[in-house]
């Protein structure tokens, strides 16, 4: 799968989401961008193996966070084009709070 592929997968899986589609299709969605299977050398010990399933997996777990940043991106770029009274900026520290608050509780 494509970087671009798997940006359009992330944007698909926020699109569905919104849309009121369930949880597991989103997951199953996203799933589809974790390799199948990871190649390892059949001599490697438990830091080689991980380094290796590690590095096969940072590459559509970036391109799949890019996905959600250019998302975010287009969305706060059109909502802080309209006359709101919030900022994107606000509204990202209120979540940001809020999400600290239920941390302390």
């Amino acid at each position: 799968m494509t970087e671009n592929e798997i940006k359009l997968k992330a944007i698909a899986a926020l699109t569905a989401l919104r849309s009121g589609v369930g949880a597991e299709y989103v997951s199953d969605l996203l799933g589809e961008v974790i390799p199948d299977y990871f190649f390892v050398p059949v001599d490697a010990d438990a830091k080689e193996v991980g380094l290796s399933v590690l590095g096969q997996l940072s590459e559509p777990l970036s391109a799949l966070v890019t996905g959600f940043v250019l998302a975010f991106e287009a969305v706060a770029d059109a909502y802080d084009e309209t006359d709101s009274a919030s900022s994107t900026e606000a509204i990202l520290q209120d979540l940001a709070l809020g999400i600290a608050q239920e941390e302390d509780e």
